[in-house]
């Protein structure tokens, strides 16, 4: 075993060790939408987990670089996708910066009027309850207000730096 891994000026694991041992837990794969009076707005996210059941809270890190998150977090609220296994390419698309994210991905909206992605497994509507400093990362927490789910099947999970598939 390597321990601590290479160690920055702080003492701490440097960024890159700190990535890949973390990437070893795998995550499903979420994009983060918000409609302003712009249009639609949409990030891929995949640090996203469940919070509380009473009240129902959910939470989200964004990274704060991204200049979709300012416009998302001005609309109060926000709708998280549950992606599915066959939409890797939404969730790249989502992933980068410049252009119109939706173009050619079909959405409906939901209860509170937020994009619902076609083909998505799930999801959730909440309101901005809470933002907290996490370094590099926003960690946001949302009110859960409607949720559903959409479709059955398996969901788009990202591991070691790569898109990957839960069997059963």
């Amino acid at each position: 075993m390597t321990g601590a891994g290479p160690p920055t000026a702080t003492g701490g694991p440097d960024g890159a060790w700190f990535r890949q041992v973390l990437g070893h837990f795998a995550t499903g794969v979420t994009v983060v939408t918000a409609m302003d009076d712009t249009g639609p707005l949409g990030v891929a996210v995949s640090s996203f987990t469940s919070v509380s059941l009473d009240p129902p809270l959910v939470a989200i890190c964004v990274n704060r670089a991204s200049a979709t998150w300012p416009r998302i977090r001005a609309t109060g609220r926000f709708t998280v996708n549950i992606l599915s296994a066959d939409q890797e390419a939404v969730s790249r698309r989502f992933a980068s910066t410049g252009g119109n994210r939706f173009d050619g991905v079909g959405w409906q909206p939901s209860p509170a009027g937020s994009p619902v992605l076609d083909g998505a497994l799930a999801w959730i509507d909440a309101t901005v309850e809470a933002e907290h400093d996490g370094g590099d990362h926003l960690l946001v927490v949302g009110l859960v207000s409607a949720l559903d789910v959409t479709r059955e099947g398996a969901p788009l999970v990202f591991y070691r730096g790569g898109y990957g598939r839960f069997e059963s």
